[in-house]
């Protein structure tokens, strides 16, 4: 919480934020978060009441692969993995685990659907922590996107190791570098308010509205990986101040964390605390948080978001895969706003996701990926990426046959065998 004195000068500050991104750490290991609607099992168009989601997923009790379960603030429910070694490990365990949830839920009447932005009326907001109010009252001050970013949105978040000495930058560059491919290969979020709404990841168009000096790519080029994100960190305005552990004071009025260090506020001057949590409230694409959390790619069905995850695993952690990708996308690293509109439709970008896919496939076998993992990456690679298309075409497409605004309900039964 702040202090009445200077207690933060503005070198410190900016070493504090480029720590944030390791220079040296750990290889190899994965983590993965799977986020979907919970719908009524009998009208998927209708949100499961949120008081009934949560006694179930009590119900449920501790999950079999010990999956973290979590929800944000519109009701979304957020399953979590350990980090664990290569592609395969996590995603068998957030399978296993979303199947034995999926049964309690069931029983409570409730299901899933995974889609990146629910196309219907925008829902209440369910959880009313201090943080989640202050949050809202300073997007509020932007305009309405930052309500639906907290109440409607969904993805898949991969979240992989710094890896080891200068590797590290490299693997920040390479992550911004094939972040709009996997941005387009992947989106699934075409509808909103009932209608297509003209994006192909209306998630992805919807985050970047919100605040851009804190939702935007963090990655420059011409800069390494921390003094990039260090300068990113300082520039971006202050959300919220803690003015005590239970009460949030928005900040309002445009703020960047360097004049806070350098000005104060009228609640007082920034700690060390602040800072850290000053870095809970930057969401670009790639952020680092001691890992590298990969935010680009909308929420994806079974089996795709462990294609997801697999893929994005590969061409980061698998040299000969990165070096290719790298390659094959370097010229296309701005690309984020036409990955989000257009996906695999733009020319450009079906190109790279093609050779990035190529890649991936060719470098599962190295990671020791399991047959299913692989064949179902192979299943997405020729159902979508050889034909220039992404899950949001399937979208529109049911929406255009049947007015169908929502996808299938999740089938989990058995998936992680």
């Amino acid at each position: 919480m702040p202090s009445p004195h200077q207690v933060l000068g503005l070198d410190e500050a900016r070493c504090l934020a480029e720590r944030s991104l390791p220079t040296d750490g750990p290889a190899g290991r994965v983590g993965v978060e799977v986020e979907w609607l919970p719908v009524v099992l009998t009208d998927p168009s209708r949100r499961a009441p949120h008081e009934v989601v949560d006694a179930a997923v009590a119900a449920a009790g501790p999950l079999p692969g010990g999956s973290r379960v979590t929800f944000e603030p519109g009701g979304q429910l957020e399953l979590s993995s350990a980090a664990l070694h290569g592609p395969t490990a996590a995603v068998q365990v957030v399978a296993n685990d979303a199947a034995a949830l999926c049964h309690h839920l069931a029983d409570a009447g409730v299901g899933l659907v995974a889609v990146g932005l629910d196309p219907g009326p925008l829902r209440p907001r369910v959880l009313d922590a201090p943080r989640y109010s202050a949050m809202e009252a300073y997007f509020d001050g932007l305009g309405s996107h930052g309500r639906t970013m907290m109440r409607a949105t969904a993805a898949v978040q991969v979240n992989l190791d710094p890896g080891p000495g200068a590797g590290t930058d490299r693997r920040w560059q390479a992550a911004h570098s094939v972040g709009p491919v996997l941005a387009a290969a992947f989106a699934n979020s075409p509808l909103a308010d009932g209608r297509p709404s003209g994006w192909r990841s209306t998630r992805l168009a919807v985050w970047a509205a919100v605040d851009p000096s804190r939702t935007a790519p963090a990655g420059c080029k011409g800069l390494d990986g921390r003094a990039a994100w260090s300068r990113y960190v300082l520039e971006a305005p202050v959300m919220l101040v803690r003015a005590t552990p239970t009460r949030f004071t928005p900040v309002l009025r445009p703020m960047p964390f360097r004049r806070w260090v350098t000005e104060g506020h009228e609640l007082g001057f920034p700690t060390v605390d602040d800072l850290e949590y000053h870095l809970t409230t930057l969401f670009p694409p790639v952020r680092p948080r001691g890992w590298l959390e990969l935010r680009m790619i909308d929420a994806l069905p079974h089996p795709w978001w462990r294609v997801a995850t697999a893929v994005a695993t590969a061409l980061l952690d698998d040299e000969e895969a990165t070096e290719r990708a790298w390659h094959a996308t370097d010229s296309l690293a701005d690309l984020w706003t036409e990955a989000a509109r257009h996906g695999l439709d733009h020319p450009g970008l079906a190109q790279a996701a093609r050779a990035c896919f190529a890649a991936a496939l060719e470098a599962l076998p190295r990671l020791g990926a399991d047959p299913v993992t692989t064949a179902a990456t192979t299943d997405f690679h020729d159902r979508y990426v050889l034909r220039g298309r992404c899950p949001a075409d399937d979208r529109l497409a049911e929406w255009a046959e049947r007015g169908a605004l929502v996808p299938d309900l999740e089938r989990l039964e058995g998936v992680g065998t």
